[in-house]
């Protein structure tokens, strides 16, 4: 593979510049300052484990390596970005060949180096695996950073120093380095936003996921594997800080590989309490965990549960075939008979479990690097199973989601001969407003499912209360016949209206529980039934079960947005099997989201053309996209063309005219019958105005002297833009009309 060109142009480093600090408050308030900066690294140990004694944070990255899922990357070097195909693991090494000092610096942990991530994804550069299962984060599986400053301190003593790699720039890059820290360092202390996880779901049932356990056991039997390690992920909705949700578990479990990486995008949080692989010189060093057992709730039921791992034969066999694993893969990299068990089976205890670990070392072979050391150990085998590689399909074909980063690493790789990695257990990501964190067990043959279960629930404690702490209560729904928590709302795989979009939704308000225009929407809701749907409308008592499904989620105090649901279903005759879903959530209204006057629309180049545009199907992409477009161009909301340039009306909303005391509403031979621009028009007519149905182009929508959008949520609100043309929203008209048609329009944050 031909090395990045960047990396032969970037200047060797020359040494390292050492000075002691002295931080205002702790490491970890000082860190707090550093963590919403891209390229932040922070290892830190909690406890008195014999590990745990260094804290570490990196940051200012002048180098970041990023490897793309399934091959390939980018390497920045001072600003400047070189893509790579490939491995990933080549370029790392070519990274670490050219940025090589000579010597350990005395007793800190390294001198300069790389700090991050390697993801358990990348496995499939190691070896040839199949990929079945979902890779839905599509984060870096490599992401590592060469940081201008570490601040390392002896977590024993307190000593702080401030190490900065010395570059091509001198004296003069070196003092710009020391004066941006210094200035971070100065700043007041951040008030981190309190993590807020929702409620979090898992992506295997209890019931499938001992039913997995069972199949591994059988696998065993049949003798096609001795061990592996099966995992459930979890997620939640987040909001607040990712590096306030590190700080709280911290203080609630201590452990001695705590890590946080300010990924940008994505933000990892790890409390881990295993070591994969320590190097110092030759000196290499793993620490695998098997077995684990809760806390007991007194000092007794404490010990018995301590006295009862030590005794099991079952965890002490799963040990020992993961210590032989680890002790193969050293021997792959390690001078002959270096390798040896320093310490065997040693009970450690946390805040939630005990576990038992093991401790391998040997001496690193002549001629081989840190990037060989991987090459041979990675992934754990503690979080693969036995033999790894047949663990690691098994475990491809089991689970539902890609690991990423759980069961990865993540630590430094140094310049100096030097590096640490966690086993990346115990581990969450922040992506994209969720929460994602995983937990699992090893599985051997006398392994109970329900037992491994239990032990997985055992391991995610920690993690899953600090989220519940401040988690609203999860949404309920009226499913089928009855409410239920929203996760327990499913449709089976063979309906219509997953497998071809065939299915009805209808959206409304509902103020205290009451849907003003209800009988409305359910008239044009049966008028689409009839026409989509082979049995008659379902004989339900619509109101009642809004109300029920409003109370249930506690808002009758607040404008509700209500949705309908409908599927087809997969049988041709009664008993049908339709699907029937309401589901509550609150509103907030449109104008008080944008803080504008009135709406910005924009005009979708893609005119709409189907059938069922006058049918608010599940089928619903186009209005999507347009919405989409929409949005990435700074609208509000779409406007809707017919094939012959003709408006139909907005990607969500209905349009309404006013000109003088005349009402238009748009003739469109492809367009969903509004059912708020209907109770608009029906009391505009009260009011004296003239209602009519006509064409409607853009020069009619240029000149009325009131351009309305209307849908069920949010009444009428004005338009005050069409594409650049700029629009006045006109009198208070529109006002008057949620009045009398939506009382409770107001409500809510203001408008």
């Amino acid at each position: 593979m031909t090395a990045p060109r960047i990396i032969a142009q970037a200047p060797p480093l020359s040494g390292v510049s050492v000075e002691s600090v002295t931080l205002p408050g702790g490491f970890l308030d000082t860190a707090a300052r550093f963590a919403p900066l891209d390229g932040t690294v922070l290892l830190t140990s909690g406890g008195d484990h014999d590990s745990a004694r260094w804290h570490v944070l990196g940051a200012l990255p002048w180098l970041t390596l990023a490897a793309h899922p399934g091959g390939g990357g980018k390497l920045t070097i001072d600003g400047t970005t070189e893509a790579f195909a490939g491995d990933p693991f080549d370029v790392l090494q070519q990274v670490l060949d050219r940025f090589e000092l000579p010597a350990l610096l005395d007793d800190a942990p390294l001198g300069a180096g790389l700090l991050g991530y390697l993801a358990y994804d990348l496995k499939d550069h190691l070896e040839s695996l199949p990929s079945t299962c979902i890779d839905d984060l599509r984060c870096p599986t490599m992401l590592l950073h060469a940081p201008s400053a570490l601040l390392i301190q002896d977590a024993r003593t307190e000593a702080t120093r401030l190490l900065v790699p010395r570059r091509g720039g001198g004296d003069a890059e070196l003092a710009d380095v020391l004066a941006r820290v210094q200035a971070i360092i100065d700043r007041p202390a951040p008030t981190l936003p309190t993590p807020v996880a929702g409620h979090p779901t898992s992506d295997v049932t209890r019931p499938a996921y001992e039913q997995s356990v069972a199949d591994i056991v059988d696998l065993i039997t049949a003798g096609d594997v001795y061990q592996v390690n099966f995992t459930q992920r979890f997620r939640a909705p987040f909001a607040g800080d990712a590096y306030a949700l590190f700080r709280r578990l911290l203080e609630r479990n201590p452990a001695p590989f705590f890590a946080f990486v300010q990924g940008g995008d994505h933000q990892v949080v790890s409390t881990s309490p295993e070591r994969f692989l320590q190097r110092r010189g030759d000196h290499v060093e793993s620490r695998p965990i098997k077995g684990t057992r809760p806390r007991g709730d007194t000092p007794e039921t404490d010990r018995a549960l301590s006295d009862e791992l030590l005794a099991s034969a079952k965890d002490d066999a799963e040990l020992s075939m993961i210590v032989d694993l680890v002790r193969n893969d050293l021997g792959k990299v390690c001078r002959a008979g270096s390798v040896e068990v320093a310490e065997h089976k040693r009970l450690e205890s946390y805040h939630n479990v005990h576990h038992l670990v093991s401790r391998v070392t040997g001496r690193l072979d002549e001629g081989m690097s840190t990037v060989d050391l991987i090459r041979a150990a990675f992934p754990g085998g503690s979080i693969t199973g036995c033999p790894k590689i047949r663990a690691m399909e098994i475990i491809d074909e089991l689970e539902s989601h890609r690991r990423h980063v759980y069961c990865g690493s993540i630590g430094y790789l140094g310049f100096d001969q030097t590096c640490d990695l966690s086993i990346a257990i115990r581990t969450a990501t922040v992506t994209g407003g969720t929460l994602l964190w995983s937990v699992g067990g090893g599985v051997v043959y006398d392994s109970d499912p329900a037992d491994e279960y239990e032990e997985s629930m055992h391991k995610g404690r920690t993690l899953a209360e600090s989220c519940a702490e401040n988690a609203p209560p999860e949404p309920t729904v009226w499913h089928n016949g009855r409410l239920m928590p929203q996760s327990q709302a499913t449709v089976p795989v063979t309906d219509l209206g997953l497998r071809r979009g065939y299915g009805l939704f209808e959206t409304l308000r509902a103020d205290g529980g009451e849907a003003p225009l209800l009988a409305d929407h359910l008239a044009r809701f049966e008028k689409s039934w009839h026409t989509l749907m082979p049995s008659p409308p379902p004989d339900v008592d619509w109101a009642a079960i809004i109300r029920q499904a409003v109370t249930a989620n506690d808002l009758l105090e607040h404008p509700a947005l209500v949705r309908i649901l409908a599927t087809r279903g997969s049988r041709h005759e009664a008993p049908w099997d339709h699907s029937l879903t309401v589901m509550i959530e609150p509103y907030v209204h449109r104008l008080a989201q944008f803080g504008t006057p009135g709406l910005r629309l924009g005009t979708y180049p893609e005119p709409r053309q189907t059938p069922v545009a006058a049918h608010k199907t599940l089928s619903y992409v186009y209005n999507m996209q347009a919405g989409a477009w929409a949005r990435e161009r700074g609208y509000h909301e779409a406007l809707i063309l017919n094939p012959d340039g003709t408006v139909s009306e907005g990607n969500s909303t209905g349009l309404l005219l006013v000109v003088g005391k005349m009402v238009i509403r748009p003739e469109s031979p492809a367009a969903l019958p509004s059912v708020m621009a209907a109770a608009v028009c029906r009391l505009l007519e009260t009011w004296g105005y003239r209602i009519e149905v006509a064409p409607i182009r853009m020069q009619d929508l240029l000149e009325a002297d009131l351009v309305v959008s209307t849908s069920g949520m949010m009444g009428a609100v004005p338009v005050m833009s069409i594409d650049s043309h700029e629009r006045a929203v006109g009198p208070d008209l529109w006002q008057q009309v949620n009045d009398a048609i939506i009382p409770g329009w107001r409500d809510g944050p203001a408008i």
